[in-house]
C-alpha cells in the first residue's frame, strides 16, 4: 500500500501542469489517508473471535481454543471473570467489558462462551455460537465436566474447522464431522492390504500347526509299534498293580546273587525280537539302560516310558474350584450416616472334567440380619434350605464342565448400619487465604483385614501436583483426571487408622467430593463357605476354594 501511494505522489509531482500539482497532491494525500484507515480497519476486523471456550458455572476452564496470540494467564483471567459479570435472572446472551465482549449460551451445568472484540457483528457471533453448540452436543458424550474432558481434543478440532483466523467458516455440522474424520481412500486400501497379509499369515500358521500335529501322531505311532503293540496292554495292567514297584528294587539283589545274569540277558536279548528304530538309537538313555541292565530292566524301562507319556493326561490335583465373592455397595454421607448400603454375593462352581460334574456341595452359613438367598432354577431348593447342600435337582444331570464358572447361589444383605462398614473415611477441607488445607483420615473395622486400599480424592484443576505434607501410605496424582490417589497395601491390626494432609490453591470444599474407595478382603459378611464336596459317582472330592470381598461402588458424598 505504501509503494502504491508513493507512485501516485510521483505521478502528481511530474505532472506537466505545475500550477495544479498542489491540488493533485492534496487530493492524493486524502485518498491515501482514507485507504490507510480502511486498511487498518480491515486488519483489525480480521480477528473477530478471540477464543471459544467451555467452562463450568464456577469459571473452571474445561476446553478452550484461542485464535490469537494470548497467554494462558490472560485467557484464564478472562474466563474466571466471566461468571462474576453474568447476573442472575437476566435474559441477555452477551456481556461487554472495556476490551472484549462475551457471547455465551448456557448448556445445563456449563457455559459455551465466545470471547470477541467489541467491533464484531453480534448477529454473526450468535450464528457462530449456535454452530459450536451443535458441535458440543455431537461430540460430548454427556453435558458435564467429565463428558467434556473426555471429548476435549475432538471439540477443539471441531472448533478449528468451524472458525478460521477468528472468523466463522461457511460449513455445516455434517461437513465439520466429515472433515474431522479425515477419511482417506489410500488409508483404507492400505488397511485392507495389511489385513489381507495378516489373514494369509494366519492361514500359513494353521497349516504348519496341522503338519506338526500329523508328524507327532506318526512319531507316536512308530514308537508304539517299536515297543511291541502285543505287550503294551499287559504293561498298562501291570502299572495299576503295586507289586510292580517292589520288583524294581529286587533287581540289584538278583544281580549280586547271579553274577552271570547280565551276560545271559545280553545273549538272550536278540531272541526277544527287540528292534530299535532310528529315533530310539538317538536316545542315549535307553541304550545305556539296555546295555547295563539287560532284558529284565528293558521291560521296566518300557514301563517308565509309557508312564511318562501317559502322565500328561492326568487331571489337575484340584479339578473342582469353588469361588465365593461378595460385592459391597455403599454411599456414605460426609456428615455421617449411610444412604445406600447393601451386599451382593455369589457362589460359583468350576468343574474341569465331565466325570466330576456329579457332585454336591456341603456349605456352612451364618444367620445374618437382612440375608436372603436365591438359588439357580436347576438347584434343589429343599435340599439347600433343609440340609444346606447345593445339589442339582436332577442327580443324573451333571454340572457344566470347562473353563467357565457356573453361578449356583446368589444372596443379598440389606439393612446394615454404619457400624458394619469395613472402612470409614473422613475429609476435612479448610480454606486459609489463597490455600486450602485438606485433612483425610480412615478407620478400619476389626472384622476385616483390607488389601489394596485406594482412596481417590477429586481435586480442582491444578497447574502442578498438590503439596502432600503427611501421609500414612503412598500417593499418586493423576493430572488428566485431576485425582489424588491415596493407597495402602494392607490394613490390619498394626494400622487400623491412618491420615493424610495436603494443600492446594484456594478451592470450594465441595470440589473434594465424592471420594471413591476401593479395597478387597479374604473374608465375607455372610461367612459362607464350602466345607466338603460329595461326589455322586466316581468323581473326585478334591477341591479348592476362593473367598473374597471386593468393592463395587463405595463413595463418600
Amino acid at each position: 500500500m505504501a509503494s502504491w501511494v508513493l507512485r501516485i505522489l510521483q505521478f502528481a509531482e511530474i505532472s506537466s501542469d505545475l500550477s495544479k500539482a498542489p491540488v493533485r497532491l492534496s487530493l492524493v494525500r486524502s485518498v491515501a489517508s482514507c485507504l490507510s484507515a480502511n486498511v487498518r480497519l480491515v486488519g483489525f476486523r480480521v480477528m473477530v473471535v478471540l477464543a471459544a471456550s467451555i467452562i463450568s458455572k464456577s469459571g473452571k476452564a474445561l476446553a478452550s481454543r484461542q485464535f490469537v496470540d494470548m497467554s494462558r494467564i490472560r485467557i484464564e483471567g478472562l474466563l474466571a471473570a466471566f461468571p462474576k459479570l453474568v447476573g442472575t435472572g437476566k435474559q441477555h446472551t452477551y456481556v461487554e467489558t472495556e476490551n472484549v465482549r462475551y457471547v455465551y449460551q448456557s448448556i445445563e451445568a456449563l457455559y459455551l462462551l465466545l470471547i470477541t472484540n467489541k467491533q464484531s457483528n453480534i448477529l454473526d457471533d450468535l450464528k457462530t455460537l449456535m454452530l459450536l453448540s451443535k458441535l458440543v452436543l455431537e461430540y460430548s458424550p454427556s453435558l458435564d465436566e467429565e463428558g467434556v474432558c473426555k471429548a476435549a481434543f475432538q471439540l477443539i478440532f471441531a472448533f478449528d474447522e468451524a472458525i478460521s483466523l477468528g472468523n466463522k467458516e461457511n460449513v455445516t455440522v455434517a461437513q465439520v464431522i466429515q472433515n474431522c474424520e479425515m477419511e482417506s481412500q489410500g488409508e483404507k486400501l492400505h488397511k485392507l492390504m495389511m489385513q489381507s497379509k495378516i489373514n494369509d499369515a494366519n492361514e500359513v500358521m494353521r497349516r504348519k500347526v496341522t503338519e506338526i500335529e500329523k508328524i507327532k501322531m506318526e512319531r507316536n505311532k512308530t514308537e508304539n509299534e517299536n515297543f511291541g503293540p502285543k505287550r503294551t496292554p499287559n504293561n498298562f495292567n501291570d502299572m495299576n498293580r503295586d507289586p510292580v514297584f517292589p520288583d524294581i528294587d529286587l533287581f540289584p539283589n538278583k544281580a549280586k546273587e547271579h553274577p552271570s545274569a547280565p551276560s545271559d540277558a545280553l545273549t538272550k536279548a536278540p531272541g526277544k525280537g527287540m528292534v530299535l528304530s532310528k529315533e530310539q538309537k538317538k536316545t542315549d538313555q535307553f541304550i545305556k539302560s539296555l546295555e547295563a541292565e539287560g532284558e529284565v530292566i528293558l521291560e521296566d524301562t518300557q514301563l517308565s516310558a509309557i508312564q511318562s507319556r501317559s502322565s500328561s493326561s492326568i487331571p489337575p490335583s484340584d479339578p473342582i474350584t469353588v469361588t465365593i465373592e461378595e460385592k459391597l455397595n455403599a454411599t456414605v454421607k460426609r456428615d455421617g450416616g449411610v444412604s445406600n448400603f447393601y451386599i451382593q454375593g455369589t457362589l460359583a462352581l468350576q468343574v474341569l472334567n465331565d466325570v466330576d460334574g456329579f457332585l454336591q456341595l456341603q456349605i456352612e452359613k451364618q444367620d445374618v440380619p437382612g440375608l436372603t438367598f436365591k438359588t439357580h432354577p436347576n438347584i434343589n431348593k429343599e435340599l439347600f434350605n433343609g440340609q444346606q447342600i447345593v445339589g442339582a435337582r436332577d442327580p443324573n444331570r451333571p454340572f457344566p464342565s470347562g473353563q467357565n464358572e457356573t453361578h449356583l447361589v446368589r444372596w443379598r444383605i440389606e439393612g446394615l448400619g454404619e457400624s458394619f462398614l469395613p472402612l470409614t473415611v473422613n475429609c476435612w477441607p479448610s480454606v486459609h487465604g489463597n490455600t486450602t488445607n485438606v485433612n483425610i483420615d480412615y478407620e478400619a473395622s476389626e472384622m476385616f483385614d483390607l488389601q489394596n486400599v485406594v482412596i481417590s480424592i477429586p481435586l480442582p484443576a491444578l497447574m502442578e501436583a498438590p503439596s502432600v505434607k503427611h501421609i500414612d501410605g503412598e500417593w499418586k496424582y493423576d493430572p488428566r483426571k485431576s485425582v489424588l490417589e491415596w493407597s495402602v497395601i494392607l490394613i490390619d491390626q498394626s494400622n487400623r487408622s491412618g491420615s493424610m494432609e495436603f494443600s492446594v490453591p484456594s478451592a470450594d470444599p465441595s470440589t473434594f467430593f465424592p471420594i471413591s474407595v476401593g479395597f478387597s478382603a479374604l473374608n465375607t459378611f455372610s461367612s459362607l463357605k464350602v466345607t466338603a464336596v460329595r461326589p455322586l459317582g466316581e468323581g473326585s472330592s478334591k477341591y479348592s476354594q476362593r473367598v473374597r470381598l471386593v468393592t463395587d461402588k463405595y463413595e463418600v458424598v
